[in-house]
C-alpha cells in the first residue's frame, strides 16, 4: 500500500488510543462503552487537528515574542548554560506528567540559577513546544498527552508572562476570533477544528487552550477580537456560563464583541443564546463563520 492510500483509509487505533481520543471528541462522553473498532477519522486529519494547536497558539507567539525580544530586549548573559537538550526533553516529561506542580518548579529552579524570564521562553518552552509536535507525528504521544503538555506549557507563559504580548488592541482590517473550552471542558478537538474554518475564511485565529474563567477574561482585555467562540461540552458547564460572557463583554477591548457558543450541550438540550448572554448558538463548524459575520455590528 503506498503513502497516499495510508492517507486515504480509517484510521485503526489501539483501544487505549480509541478511549483517548474519544474524550476529546465534540459529541464523546469520555468513555469507553460500545467504543467502536474503528475510530472514523484519518491519520492526516488527526494529526492536523492536534498540530494546528501548536501551530496556531503556540509556536506562532512564541516566535511574534522571539522577534520582539531579538530586535528590542537583547537577550541578557546568563549565569548558568541555556537548557541542554537533555533538559529539554525531562521538561517535556513534566508537562505532561499527572503532578499539575512539577514543570513550573523546574522552570522555579532555572529562574533561581540564573535564566531570565526571556531564556525561558526563548530556549525551554519554545523547543518543548516544537518537541511535543515532533512526538505526536512519531506516534510516541497521544491526543491527550500532547494537549495536556500544551496546556502547562500555555499556564507556564501565562504565569511568567509572555502570554499576551502580541495581539493588537484596536480593531484592525482582518477578523479575529479567539476560541476556547469553556471551563472544565476535557476536549479541544472540537474547537481546533472549528478554528480551521475560521483559519480558511481569512480570520486571524486565537485557540485559548488554557481555558481558565481569569485567562479567558484576561485575553480579551488585553487584545481586540471581533468574536469569542465558546465550547461547551457538559451541563455543568452552564451553571456559570452567563457570569463568564457576561465578564467577556463587559471587559472586552472590542465594546461590541460578538459571543458564540458551541459545543455537544447545545445538540441535546434546547437552550437559547439569550439564556446566557451571547449573540449567538452554533452546532455545525462550518456555519461557525457565516454565523459569525452575520452578527458583526455595522457602522451605521
Amino acid at each position: 500500500m503506498n503513502s497516499a492510500d495510508e492517507l486515504d483509509r480509517p484510521l485503526n487505533l489501539p483501544e487505549s488510543k480509541l478511549m483517548a481520543m474519544s474524550m476529546y471528541l465534540e459529541h464523546s462522553s469520555g468513555s469507553n462503552d460500545d467504543l467502536p473498532v474503528t475510530f472514523k477519522g484519518y491519520p492526516s486529519e488527526c494529526q492536523s487537528s492536534v498540530m494546528s494547536i501548536i501551530e496556531a497558539q503556540i509556536i506562532p507567539r512564541l516566535l511574534k515574542a522571539e522577534r520582539l525580544i531579538r530586535s528590542e530586549l537583547p537577550l541578557v548573559t546568563a549565569s548558568r548554560a541555556m537548557p541542554s537538550k537533555e533538559e529539554i526533553q525531562s521538561f517535556v516529561n513534566l508537562c505532561v506528567s499527572p503532578d499539575p506542580l512539577v514543570a513550573q518548579i523546574f522552570v522555579n529552579r532555572l529562574l533561581k540559577e540564573g535564566l531570565n524570564t526571556e531564556h525561558i521562553f526563548l530556549e525551554l518552552i519554545t523547543p518543548a513546544a516544537r518537541e511535543l509536535g515532533t512526538q505526536w507525528e512519531l506516534d510516541r504521544m497521544d491526543f491527550v498527552d500532547v494537549t495536556h503538555g500544551l496546556v502547562r506549557l500555555h499556564a507556564i507563559a501565562h504565569e511568567i508572562g509572555f502570554a499576551y504580548r502580541d495581539g493588537p488592541v484596536v480593531q484592525g482590517d482582518i477578523k479575529r476570533v479567539m476560541i476556547a473550552s469553556a471551563p472544565g471542558s476535557k476536549h479541544s478537538l472540537g474547537p481546533t477544528i472549528v478554528a480551521d474554518f475560521f483559519r480558511k475564511e481569512g480570520w486571524q485565529v486565537v485557540i485559548e487552550i488554557s481555558s481558565s474563567k481569569k485567562e479567558l477574561v484576561q485575553a480579551v482585555e488585553n487584545e481586540w477580537f471581533d468574536t469569542v467562540g465558546l465550547s461547551v461540552s457538559i451541563a455543568s458547564q452552564l451553571a456559570d456560563l452567563g457570569d463568564l460572557v457576561d465578564k467577556i463583554k463587559r471587559c472586552s477591548r472590542n465594546p461590541r464583541i460578538v459571543v458564540l457558543l458551541g459545543g455537544p450541550i447545545f445538540t441535546a438540550e434546547n437552550l437559547q443564546a439569550s439564556d446566557f448572554g451571547a449573540s449567538g448558538i452554533c452546532v455545525d463548524a462550518k456555519e461557525a463563520v457565516s454565523l459569525a459575520l452575520a452578527l458583526q455590528p455595522t457602522d451605521n
